[in-house]
């Protein structure tokens, strides 16, 4: 047995945050790892010891193994942490490790060769004995090969990128019209994230359920099974809200599942922690082996909650070579656990990952909340990395308690300078399908307009408390207005994509604001540009919370969060948007041009592609039109708002 005194978390936010908690709490000392983009990241400042070891894109720095094994050669480190994502289901990663003479936490290199391989590792359950799922995991892989694979298992199927997870390189794929592009589609992405465009065609089970059991094994021939989650919520096949335990799984299956999940990790005489993930059907009640995932999972909390162990404190006890210590009978489940993944997204914009400089936050205090978070109070989301800010995890006695709680700290968090998912959270854990427990795989996409309907309006109160502050912020500016009882001031606000025309009025203490001759008035109580505390029309006492950065404006009132732009003082033409220029949703790099000029295009149709945040994002044609230009090439690296393609404008004619 080796006793670890220095690890190296070669990782980045949340989950180098969480990993550094416990191996502080053991006296163990801690290595930071960072890139050019993560010089003030909370994860470096946590840390006893940081590294700079290279460039904001993650080829240049997190997933560099030179670069990585030698800030742990300089810093003493005799193991290493892989978190999730990044290296940490590099087969070739753990070698290094070995060669190294270093402590890799987590399995043996040719487990995660084994299982990291989604056709390996369904050809190998099949030989185990594990239910899988009809499909194709071949060695063919030419786009003849995989449609008529497609064709031959029916449709609809499921193409999944054979080196990777993380719902990158999948596609749903409903008829054979859509497969030759969905497997071009899905080969870049699995090349981009995984360096490897090898596909697997599954049966899409309709009605399915994600059910992942957690499993943990020593060098000692122990392996157990710590319970399921179900993490069936899901977007763009990612994971949104996790829970433990599943509300499908009768105590009878947890045993029949958590079984099979030991038996295809003693198939590969798995060490570490893992997590086994299964297709259930609850129609038939039959479960089917999806893939192995050789890491700590995101979701791990949840497990942690419901049996009071602490699964990173466990992985440190076996990779010094500790037998695990206790038995698969003294693992109980207490209770129950939400968790929710909070994104730097905009789901009223298909979830388009967001980024920008975290102004505002305010974690409440609250003992039944759990906040594993890898941002502070300025921070900035990046577009290098993915968008997760935190994941926020409520446990009750109850799952409803816990679903409740869940929600009501979603609506208490003040997160302003980046537009996030939390109203979103908060809406799918009321609604009934999911507080049922019905809702299963596709019942995000199937429901997608009703659960991201409810766009958060701006609307007179709102335009108040910005007024109230707004007299605050620019005092030197509008000293007449402010000085002047029942003065006007008329400001232009861009809320979405709608300019808003409010005029105000200050007379004392009462600001007024009038949008569409609607009129609200607030007795200001006290205002010092961040927070307005304000009695309304109905003598109701409240508070608000407001920030700005430039003409970008953020506001958090009676549980709503807002973004917009004060363009009081903008040109007339900033508040403008051409129909006829198709933008960079964010900064990204051009991975496909799908039009040349002259070319006639439909609404809808897709133009080109970037890659963003790990993701590719499809740009459709805004209208029916004529291509006037391409102003870009593939390669490209584009800052958000860039013009890639311009259509011909519209004539009367």
């Amino acid at each position: 047995m080796t006793k670890i005194r220095t690890v190296l978390i070669a990782n980045r936010g949340e989950i180098a945050c969480r990993v550094m908690r416990t191996a502080q709490e053991r006296g163990i000392k801690t290595v930071a790892i960072y890139s050019d983009a993560d010089e003030d990241a909370l994860h470096v400042r946590l840390a006893d010891v940081a590294v700079h070891i290279g460039g904001a894109a993650a080829s240049e720095s997190y997933l560099d193994i030179d670069k990585v094994l030698a800030a742990a050669k300089a810093t003493g480190a005799n193991a290493i942490h892989p978190g999730y994502g990044f290296l940490s289901e590099r087969a070739e990663f753990a070698e290094a490790c070995a060669q190294a003479d270093i402590i890799f936490i987590g399995p043996r290199a040719r487990a995660i060769a084994a299982m990291g391989d989604k056709a390996e590792s369904k050809r190998r359950m099949i030989e185990a004995g594990v239910p899988t799922i009809p499909g194709y995991q071949e060695e063919d892989q030419s786009v003849a090969a995989l449609t008529n694979a497609a064709n031959e298992i029916g449709y609809p199927v499921m193409l999944k990128a054979s080196a990777g997870g993380g719902g990158r390189g999948q596609r749903v794929v409903n008829s054979v019209d859509e497969i030759a592009e969905a497997i071009e589609s899905a080969k870049r992405e699995s090349l981009s994230s995984f360096g490897d465009d090898r596909l697997i065609i599954e049966k899409a089970i309709i009605g399915a359920r994600h059910v992942e059991v957690q499993i943990m094994g020593d060098a000692h021939g122990n392996i157990l099974h710590f319970g399921e989650r179900d993490c069936s919520l899901q977007r763009r096949r990612q994971k949104v809200i996790e829970e433990a335990p599943s509300p499908v799984i009768s105590p009878e299956r947890r045993a029949q599942i958590g079984s099979a999940a030991v038996e295809a990790a003693r198939a590969v005489d798995y060490h570490n922690a893992g997590t086994v993930e299964f297709l259930f059907d609850p129609a038939s009640q039959e479960f089917y082996f999806l893939e192995m995932n050789t890491r700590l999972q995101v979701e791990h909390p949840v497990t942690e909650e419901v049996t009071g162990i602490d699964l990173v404190d466990l992985q440190f006890d076996i990779a010094e070579g500790n037998e695990i210590p206790f038995s698969q009978d003294e693992i109980d489940l207490f209770g129950w656990s939400i968790e929710a993944r909070l994104y730097a997204e905009d789901p009223q914009k298909g979830f388009m990952p967001q980024t920008g400089v975290i102004h505002r936050l305010d974690w409440p205090l609250d003992a039944a909340i759990r906040v594993d978070a890898g941002v502070d109070q300025g921070n900035s989301v990046s577009e290098y990395y993915d968008p997760m800010i935190a994941k926020v995890i409520a446990t009750g006695e109850t799952r409803d308690e816990a679903r409740e709680r869940l929600a009501a700290y979603l609506e208490r968090i003040t997160l302003l300078g980046v537009t996030t998912n939390a109203s979103f959270l908060v809406q799918l854990l009321r609604d009934e399908a999911f507080a049922a427990g019905e809702a299963d795989t596709g019942y995000i996409e199937r429901h997608l307009d009703a659960l991201t309907g409810k766009e958060v309006s701006f609307n007179t109160l709102d335009a108040a408390i910005f007024g109230a502050a707004c007299v605050d912020w620019h005092y030197g500016l509008l000293a007449g207005f402010s000085s002047r009882a029942g003065a006007g001031f008329p400001m232009r606000l861009s809320v979405g994509e709608t300019l808003v025309s409010v005029q105000i009025k200050l007379e004392g203490k009462r600001v007024s604001a009038v949008i569409d001759d609607v009129e609200t008035s607030i007795s200001v109580m006290s205002c010092d540009g961040d927070t307005v505390e304000f009695m309304g029309a109905d003598g109701v006492r409240a508070a608000a919370t407001i920030v700005r950065s430039g003409s970008d404006v953020y506001l958090k009132t009676d549980g709503r969060t807002i973004s917009f732009q004060d363009l009081t003082y903008a040109p007339a033409e900033a508040a403008g948007g051409g129909g006829d220029a198709i933008r960079a949703p964010m900064a990204g790099v051009v991975t496909s041009i799908s039009v040349d000029v002259g070319a006639m295009v439909e609404k809808g149709q897709t133009l080109a592609t970037i890659e963003a945040m790990k993701m590719e994002h499809r740009l459709a044609a805004p209208r029916d039109g004529e291509v006037a230009s391409v102003d870009v090439a593939i390669g490209d690296q584009l800052a958000i708002r860039a013009i890639l393609i311009n259509l011909k404008p519209e004539t009367d004619g």
